[in-house]
């Protein structure tokens, strides 16, 4: 393990490993061709945080050949800086044509080629203007298989981040909160996840009051009130892995009088059960499709199951969504290093909702729950 600033680092090797092991993944599913723009599979397979421009950035990867990257000229000393890996550096000029370039470390026979999901549509219809040949398919078919099983560094940073982003639920729950608006709170959120060592903060979702029953509220004027609760969600990246958590507090403003109600009080105890049930289901050989089952079955069971109204978890890594997906149909079983995370909600439309939410992995003694603030509700005066 190599370790940059207290924190662990993907070493050059484990590039030239990513990189070998794509091009063998490509070639047995049958692919001519692998192209790769900007984006978390660039970085996932040579280090490299490349900006998203109208002037392309490509990794080829076809199987016998050298892995190249192609960048705009005015890009190549960024790229010398940042590719890791044995990977060439192939540059144009402002007239040239860079699908052309691409071209030209592409099989002349290809036919088939897989192209990373989030290229943007402009590149991606020149480049198949210019390989009118080949048939171009999503490129998470050969590279998902590889990102979805994390290495213990990639494991180590999202720990790191996952920790970081529990002492901000602390002291978000350990501040004030009544007289605030939402998005005041957020903002302090994210300068909170910055200082406890996170490169970037995400998103800050607080949802406070009847907020509380919109999953993916956005932060609003709205003044937090006692005798409610409020949602934390909340997450941002260390070393380009995310964090990801949600806890429920209570706000009470001091008052003896202003805890939760008995239906808000029976929701929770709902939820902590099926949260804590589908956690340690989370284990290798068991079918994400059966995580989501088992708490949508308690759930169901405590009468609240037309208010659990998303799946019960998503894959984590250098995206904050990414596969494998706990949810209902899913054919992908989970395996040994898969981080992904257990998050079950009940949301009373126009009243009030609540989640709780931790980042897993799987491991064969059992689910590494890497969150480790409290899942009971927090009860605080706000």
């Amino acid at each position: 393990m190599t370790v940059v600033a207290g924190r662990p680092s993907i070493p050059p090797a484990r590039y030239a490993d990513r990189l070998r092991r794509a091009g063998e993944v490509a070639g047995e599913s049958g692919f001519d061709a692998l192209l790769v723009g900007v984006g978390p599979d660039l970085r996932y397979l040579t280090g490299y945080v490349a900006v998203p421009l109208e002037r392309l950035t490509m990794l080829v990867l076809a199987p016998g050949r050298r892995p190249a990257i192609v960048v705009p000229r005015l890009e190549r000393s960024a790229a010398e800086a940042g590719v890791r890996g044995d990977v060439d550096i192939d540059t144009w000029e402002e007239t040239d044509d860079p699908y052309a370039v691409v071209a030209r470390h592409v099989p002349p026979a290809a036919r088939r080629i897989a192209v990373s999901d989030r290229l943007w549509s402009s590149h991606l219809l020149r480049l198949q203007a210019t390989l009118s040949g080949a048939r171009f398919e999503p490129a998470s078919t050969v590279l998902s298989v590889l990102r979805m099983r994390k290495d213990p560094d990639e494991i180590e940073l999202l720990r790191i981040a996952a920790h970081a982003a529990d002492r901000v639920v602390g002291q978000i729950a350990a501040g004030r909160l009544v007289g605030r608006t939402e998005a005041e709170v957020a903002r302090e959120v994210r300068d909170r996840l910055i200082a406890e060592g996170h490169d970037e903060a995400t998103f800050a979702i607080v949802a406070s009051g009847p907020n509380s029953a919109s999953p993916h509220h956005e932060a609003s004027e709205r003044v937090i009130e006692a005798g409610e609760p409020v949602v934390l969600d909340i997450g941002g990246t260390v070393g380009g892995y995310s964090s990801d958590i949600t806890r429920t507090l209570w706000v009470t403003g001091g008052k003896p009088e202003g805890g939760p109600d008995a239906e808000f009080s029976r929701l929770y105890a709902v939820l902590h059960d099926a949260q804590s049930e589908a956690t340690a289901a989370a284990r290798p050989g068991v079918a994400t499709e059966r995580v989501d089952a088992v708490a949508r079955g308690i759930i169901d069971a405590g009468g609240f199951g037309p208010h659990f109204i998303h799946r019960t978890g998503h894959g984590i890594g250098l995206d904050g969504h990414e596969e494998p997906y706990l949810v209902a149909g899913s054919r992908e079983t989970l395996e040994a290093r898969m981080a992904f995370s257990i998050e079950p909600g009940i949301y009373l439309e126009g009243r009030y909702g609540a989640r709780i939410e931790d980042i897993v992995v799987a491991d064969e003694s059992g689910p590494d729950v890497l969150n480790q603030a409290s899942r009971d509700l927090l009860v605080v005066d706000g």
